[in-house]
């Protein structure tokens, strides 16, 4: 296991507990480095959306038991924030809760000479992801996928 899933891996299970008791979903937890800074963000929702308030009391707690735990071995910056409209689809429950709705996919190489493509999620497995574009489904392998998200229509 690499020292990024690691990371990532301790701090889903630490705030497991704290976004569970605070009556929130815990979306996703990511360590990623980005202009030569490191940073550990956490996203949770709720049904009706995440404030800023919410954010801030899962930090407070979380911050503490990071303090506690210190497994973490370089200097990072924690956030704790909404997912977002666009939120990407990652694991099996994001899929479950975006059956039938708008998603947009975008590929690795060209299918068809176009690399982003947005439809109704109609289907997926461990393998492929099914989208409706108007009257036809369309399957992609999920290793040509390289970020599939909620799409925002306005």
């Amino acid at each position: 296991m690499s020292k990024k899933d690691e990371y990532e891996s301790r701090a889903e299970a630490l705030l497991s507990s704290i976004v569970a008791e605070a009556g929130f979903e815990l979306v996703d937890v990511e360590y990623v480095k980005e202009g030569g800074n490191w940073y550990l963000r956490a996203y949770i929702d709720k049904p009706g959306g995440i404030t800023v308030n919410d954010c801030e009391a899962v930090s407070r707690v979380f911050s503490d038991r990071l303090d506690e735990e210190d497994f973490i071995e370089d200097s990072y910056v924690m956030e704790i924030s909404s997912p977002g409209l666009d939120r990407p689809l990652k694991k099996e429950k994001d899929f479950i809760r975006s059956i039938g709705k708008a998603v947009e996919i975008r590929t690795y190489r060209p299918i068809d000479k176009q690399k982003e493509f947005t439809g109704i999620l109609a289907a997926y497995d461990t393998d492929t992801v099914t989208i409706r574009e108007e009257d036809t489904l369309r399957t992609f392998s999920r290793q040509d996928i390289a970020l599939i998200r909620l799409a925002v229509l306005f």
